[in-house]
């Protein structure tokens, strides 16, 4: 283990990190809100931290195999987040214990969007623009997981596409290939960042707001400088141009690096997992849509519709942007949206949950021994689309579904012993072990009310969830130590 080299890049990491302080600091200072020290004192620290780490190993430059490639993505998203939580430990508003700014900081950056603030409306700009920022940089650091470090686990999704995909991986080694995938990858994202800031500025956001929502938007991040979200500013265009955002966030960003390369939009049309992902969206909102008529919580139709879309489409790809209390709707609906985001976004998005592929996957795999069932000497091959997938696919897509399983359970088991109650213990894991933010019960509106063991417990379910459970279990395994 290349353990020099892994300690020069932290430092190099956490040294870049402290220039995202430096934009907070400058927002304290447009606004005057008294918020800026914080920021000027963390980026002081962090580059300090970040140059005594890195400049002992300046030269320790050599190639990283997939070994230092697991431990480096797990030590980014603990160091990274860790060192964010100093800002939000420093400041006077809001005055934050350690462990909630550690919560604060986690939810951030791996962009789940639970919260433990209140208030959140008065809260100092630069504090505002910091949480939303986190989110967005939290996004960016998810595609470069999903197309760089996950396919060597075998689990990653974006294996699973046609051939005139890039290939981001290598020899098993971090390779230039990589670095030019996630720079154009980069581009698409801040395009995409600067083209939804522009369209809620259209729809009649402030500058200011259109910007910070446009950050947690396109992470699929759910982070509001508001406490009523998106609700605040009551608008059926600002919630149309939020769905149509989440929903191109939430697609395989393989697939629009694909049609920028091509100059074409085909590769969407012949996707199985688009297709699948749409159909979800489609049909989650007709439930929604026909249940809020019939129980009569909306009288009128096109309110019914701009709630049932934007909840539905906000809940499922884990975004938790929120325009009303779902937890309020009537029978099936806030358990349905909460299940929904089991499945998420598609493979390579920003969204989190299993993933639509997944979740294909584990249907035509039920399929296909029922199939066996009925015909014993039967050979049957499960496709996506036109592909035949090998079995090592699948095999790995039952073992992350295992390990999901059982990294839920057991996060749920240590909530009930904290001495949550049931539903907010199982909606409390799903909304952190999916990225999606907001739960039903205690945890409904924030998660300010429950104990330090309980976030500790949750900060870990966040992580898990957005590693992609493998990505950190594979750390704790003794063969990955073995030399």
């Amino acid at each position: 283990m290349q353990y020099k080299n892994i300690i020069r890049i932290l430092g190099l990491l956490v040294a870049l990190l402290s220039v995202t302080m430096l934009p907070p600091a400058l927002i304290s200072l447009v606004y005057r809100d008294g918020g800026g020290l914080s920021f000027l004192l963390a980026f002081l620290w962090c580059l300090g931290t970040g140059f005594l780490a890195w400049y002992p190993y300046r030269y320790e430059k050599t190639d990283l195999k997939a070994r230092e490639g697991f431990l480096i993505v797990v030590l980014f998203w603990l160091v990274l987040a860790s060192f964010s939580a100093i800002p939000l430990m420093l400041l006077d508003q809001p005055n934050l214990s350690i462990t909630d700014a550690f919560f604060e900081s986690f939810s951030g950056l791996t962009t789940t969007g639970a919260t433990i603030l209140n208030h959140i409306d008065d809260l100092p700009h630069a504090v505002l623009w910091y949480r939303q920022q986190l989110q967005w940089l939290g996004g960016m650091g998810i595609i470069v997981l999903a197309v760089a470090v996950l396919p060597m686990l075998g689990i990653g999704g974006m294996q699973l596409y046609r051939a005139e995909t890039p290939g981001p991986v290598k020899d098993s080694k971090m390779t230039p290939r990589i670095a030019d995938t996630a720079k154009h990858l980069w581009y698409i994202y801040l395009g995409l960042t600067i083209a939804c800031a522009f369209a809620y500025w259209l729809a009649g956001m402030s500058g200011f707001d259109a910007i910070c929502h446009a950050f947690s938007t396109i992470a699929i991040g759910g982070f509001s400088t508001h406490d009523a979200s998106m609700g605040y500013f009551n608008s059926p265009a600002i919630n149309l141009v939020c769905v149509s955002f989440l929903l191109i966030a939430g697609v395989n960003f393989a697939l629009h690096y694909a049609a920028v390369q091509n100059r074409s939009l085909k590769n969407y049309f012949f996707d199985p997992e688009f297709k699948v992902f749409i159909g979800i969206q489609v049909v989650l909102v007709l439930i929604c849509f026909t249940v809020l008529i019939s129980t009569g919580t909306y009288q009128d139709a096109d309110q019914a519709l701009d709630q049932a879309l934007f909840q539905s489409v906000s809940i499922s790809t884990t975004a938790g942007f929120t325009t009303t209390s779902f937890a309020d709707w009537p029978t099936l609906l806030p358990m349905l949206l909460i299940f929904s985001s089991f499945i998420g976004g598609c493979a390579g998005s920003t969204g989190g949950g299993m993933k639509v592929v997944r979740v294909v996957l584990l249907y035509l795999q039920g399929l296909r021994e029922l199939n066996k069932l009925v015909h014993p000497r039967a050979i049957f091959s499960i496709k996506l689309g036109r592909k035949v997938l090998p079995d090592r696919v699948v095999e790995a897509v039952w073992g992350f579904f295992s390990a999901y399983a059982a990294v839920f359970v057991i996060c749920m088991l240590l909530l009930l012993a904290a001495g949550m109650d049931n539903v907010t213990a199982f909606t409390a894991v799903a909304a952190c072990i999916n990225n999606l933010g907001p739960g039903l019960g205690e945890v409904a509106a924030n998660f300010s009310t429950i104990n330090d063991m309980s976030k500790w417990v949750l900060i870990m379910a966040m992580l898990f969830g957005r590693l992609e459970i493998f990505t950190l279990l594979v750390l704790f395994t003794p063969a990955f130590w073995r030399t």
